[in-house]
């Protein structure tokens, strides 16, 4: 999936399908199918806490999944932000349509808002140096496409979406390679004799590994883990030749002193694998 602009159904049907069924199983929704027959109704979704929203489009096509008939309003964009009380949505349709995609619906919405929330508040934090905040591929497997967008609705920055994107050369590619030259070498051998065009990142944990990256003219180099006066020195040595990102314990205390540092990119893992899940509701109006 190479589109990163927008996010499309063929991103996230299958996992509806799989989502539902998991809720569903093979008798569906006995409590709802017990009570309910062909009743009509209506509902909101209404957010119990402040943040920014993501997945508006997903939690929509849950509800259109279980059944066609389902209208489904969305009262503000991804990326809007939303305070505790705010009616987030309105859903008209079978009672029992509405109750069974219930649940699956704000999974998808607080997961994703979730991320959007916390991306955001590391984006707030670093206001002003003119540093990006990307995210990781630490995601949520066969979910990638949906929370790196989510990264996006808060502000932040795609990193490589996967292996196939982009060059980024690790520190177990250096070691089982023989050393960064090495590894970089047979890297461009490889992207030329197969007429691939790649960007090529390094990781680095030190000072003299920074020099030998440097001096291989790599597109970015990546700090890994360095200390705030080691990154000050690496802006330093840099010089402004190659764009340099910092990783390894990025917390929200520590974001605005790493950014300050002088580095272009902050990666942040906690984006997508530690990102609070926002809390939403689904009431259904009294029909009586």
């Amino acid at each position: 999936m190479n589109d990163r602009t927008a996010l499309k159904p063929e991103h996230y049907r299958f996992l509806i399908e799989k989502a539902l069924e998991e809720d569903l199983g093979d008798r569906g929704d006995i409590t709802s199918d017990a009570i309910f027959s062909s009743q009509a109704g209506e509902a909101r979704i209404v957010a119990k806490q402040e943040g920014i929203l993501a997945g508006a489009p997903v939690a929509a096509e849950v509800f259109r999944h279980v059944d066609g008939q389902t209208r489904v309003e969305f009262l503000l964009e991804d990326g809007s932000t939303f305070a505790k009380g705010d009616e987030i949505a309105r859903i008209a349709g079978k009672v029992r349509s509405l109750l069974r995609a219930e649940r699956t619906a704000l999974n998808f919405l607080g997961r994703l808002s979730g991320i959007a929330t916390f991306t955001r508040r590391f984006v707030e934090a670093v206001e002003g140096t003119g540093c990006k905040i990307l995210d990781t591929r630490k995601t949520t497997p066969a979910y990638r496409v949906l929370e790196k967008y989510a990264v996006r609705m808060g502000g932040g920055v795609n990193h490589r979406f996967g292996l196939y994107d982009m060059v980024l050369i690790k520190d177990n590619h250096i070691a089982a390679a023989g050393g960064v030259s090495q590894a970089v070498e047979r890297v461009r051998s490889y992207l030329h004799s197969r007429g691939i065009a790649s960007k090529i990142e390094v990781e680095v944990t030190s000072l003299a590994q920074l020099q030998e990256a440097l001096a291989l003219k790599v597109d970015r180099i990546m700090l890994d883990n360095m200390s705030l006066e080691e990154m000050r020195r690496a802006v330093e040595i840099a010089a402004g030749r190659v764009l340099l990102e910092a990783s390894g314990n990025v917390t929200l205390e520590r974001v605005r002193a790493i950014a300050e540092t002088g580095v272009d990119f902050i990666s942040v893992g906690a984006l997508t694998h530690s990102a609070p899940v926002c809390d939403f509701s689904m009431r259904m109006e009294d029909n009586q």
